[in-house]
């Protein structure tokens, strides 16, 4: 029998490795994702498509009523998402208080309640910068706690911590993943913007890697 896993799944490119990663394993994955009252459903819309061509069991989850104590960031509140390279400090209005630990803490909830003995998640070393619940020594103390919160132990799986999107998109490359089923733009127009953070860093990553990004942009794709 496939070992089970819980793997959260934002519906961008991170994640959606992560997963495929997970499920070319053969393991038996339970992708879930989060509606925490961000300021658009697109990725979700893309993780649900995304999991639906998986074949993959998925779960999303309504806990926009927490946007009431986590708000102030221009993920979540009426602020303008700024522009510019992922790494400014302007991003740092991106940041959603607590957001890593509160997902986390519910992901291993439900691996507990199904007997799952390890929940996946897609920080990498480009978070580090901006993020502090993408750090290394976040996911360390947080895989800690997790080894005791509970009767059973559940372990955080992070397989590109110590890696760019760049290599993550390199991994993904390699095992023949469309990234047309992802979406990463922090707006949820019709088109990503392509100068948003997220944007950014996102076809940076294409750009490395040699490869054209098959999502749409503004003012420059089809």
């Amino acid at each position: 029998m496939s070992q089970k896993v819980v793997v959260i799944f934002s519906g961008g490119m991170d994640s959606f490795t992560v997963l495929n990663l997970a499920v070319k394993e053969g393991l038996e994955v339970f992708a879930l994702s989060f509606d925490y009252g961000q300021r658009h459903k697109k990725e979700l819309d893309y993780a649900a498509r995304a999991c639906k061509t998986l074949n993959v069991q998925h779960k999303i989850v309504d806990i926009s009523a927490i946007n009431q104590l986590i708000g102030g960031s221009s993920l979540t509140s009426d602020i303008d998402v700024a522009e510019g390279h992922y790494e400014e400090g302007s991003m740092k209005s991106t940041v959603v208080p607590n957001r890593n630990m509160i997902l986390l803490s519910m992901a291993v909830g439900y691996a507990v309640s199904i007997d799952a003995k390890k929940v996946y998640y897609g920080a990498h070393s480009g978070d580090h910068a901006i993020y502090p619940d993408c750090r290394p020594e976040f996911v360390h103390k947080m895989n800690d706690v997790c080894a005791i919160a509970n009767y059973e132990a559940v372990e955080i799986v992070t397989p590109y911590l110590a890696v760019s999107k760049t290599a993550i998109l390199t991994a993904g490359l390699e095992m023949g993943l469309d990234y047309n089923l992802t979406w990463t733009c922090y707006n949820g127009r019709e088109k990503a913007c392509g100068k948003c953070g997220a944007c950014q860093e996102r076809l940076e990553a294409f750009t490395e890697n040699g490869v054209t990004d098959p999502l749409a942009y503004e003012g420059c794709c089809p």
